[in-house]
């Protein structure tokens, strides 16, 4: 089995394209699902024709291939998981990865409040104008972070958080693919993931969820199977009090998959997206029920990874946010090898991304 701790060439390579593979695919996810987020199922097909949309389309604007808020914090919880880990490496200690995440998503409201960078700001994502557009970022996010707090490893999980207590926002997960790509212990990914979701969104579901997300992530880079993944993570949340809303979540993904030709409706059956615990069941069924070699799908074909995409952000809710979490699956499961060419070479900030991605491989790989 591929070992992620394993510092030969093999297994660098292999880790560098499951990074690349998890945000990229998570972009791409994001950019098909984003024009049609805030529309029904029915006008999808009315609009895009009888199977939804089959590509890439123009937003609003009649652009194509823009990335939303999910992508963007996706990638601040990247470039903050970086300097954590090379505080590490130059200071030793664990990096203060709580503090840096923290200053990373206030970078990120930054670019959400300002028209475009500071001049004085040479480097890092703030220094990129294509981050500073406004994407219909989550109410949550936004009100949380205007907020300051830190989270506390030492304070158990299980009780709300002080920042919004009663939100579990799918703002929580969406952000939450990189701490599974940290070369830390699932275990570990699941609660750095937990707490810094605490930043906005204090309802145990919405930050046990991006938990979850972030260790199937770490169990997928270890070479786990993507059901082999989420089995294992679900023993991992049964540890927690109040996991049973996610759990259930994940449960039923994984029964839906095995019920023949995966279908919008099976999709929607699993809830709209908005919610964490349903945005998450919905990315790990569309990732799951198209594998082309599991032995949940029950159904004829050869399924792709254009396959799960498309039927990620084909339904009536959160389709940028399902979109980006099935490409973080797919994509950490077949490394960026495995996605659609013309979907990613379209994708807006895809050099960058990739660029971001091969840094972080790289800082990590020297911890």
């Amino acid at each position: 089995m591929y070992n992620p701790w394993n510092p030969s060439w093999e297994a660098t390579a292999v880790y560098r394209a499951r990074v690349r593979g998890c945000l990229l695919g998570g972009a791409v996810g994001d950019a098909l699902g984003y024009p049609v987020e805030f529309a029904s199922l029915g006008i999808i097909r009315s609009t895009h024709g009888g199977r939804g949309v089959t590509g890439l389309v123009p937003d609003g604007e009649g652009v194509v291939g823009r990335v939303s808020d999910d992508t963007q914090m996706t990638l601040f919880t990247v470039e903050a998981l970086q300097q954590s880990h090379e505080r590490a490496r130059l200071k030793g200690g664990d990096g203060a990865w709580p503090e840096r995440v923290r200053e990373a998503y206030g970078r990120w409201l930054d670019t959400q409040r300002q028209p475009g960078p500071d001049p004085r700001v040479s480097s890092g994502l703030a220094a990129q104008p294509w981050l500073y557009a406004r994407r219909a970022p989550g109410n949550a996010c936004l009100s949380g972070l205007a907020q300051v707090h830190h989270p506390d490893p030492a304070v158990p999980l299980g009780r709300p958080g002080p920042v919004n207590p009663d939100s579990k926002g799918c703002g929580t997960v969406m952000r939450a693919a990189p701490f599974g790509l940290a070369r830390v212990p699932a275990e570990t990914a699941f609660d750095m993931a937990a707490r810094c979701s605490q930043m906005t969104h204090g309802h145990p579901t919405g930050y046990y969820a991006a938990g979850a997300l972030a260790a199937i992530v770490a169990y997928l880079v270890a070479d786990e199977s993507l059901e082999g993944a989420v089995l294992r993570t679900l023993r991992l949340l049964a540890r927690h009090p109040g996991h049973e809303e996610t759990s259930t979540a994940l449960d039923r993904a994984l029964d839906l998959a095995v019920e023949g030709a995966p279908t919008a409706e099976k999709v929607e059956s699993l809830g709209a997206g908005w919610i964490a615990e349903e945005a998450l069941a919905m990315g790990v069924y569309c990732a799951l029920a198209t594998l082309p070699h599991s032995r949940l799908r029950s159904s004829g074909g050869t399924p792709t990874v254009t396959e799960g995409l498309l039927l990620a952000v084909n339904h009536s809710g959160d389709s940028d946010s399902t979109g980006s979490i099935c490409g973080n699956l797919l994509g950490a499961h077949y490394g960026d090898h495995g996605l659609p060419h013309d979907w990613l070479t379209a994708t807006e900030g895809r050099a960058e991304i990739t660029v971001l991605a091969d840094d972080f491989a790289a800082e990590s790989i020297r911890i």
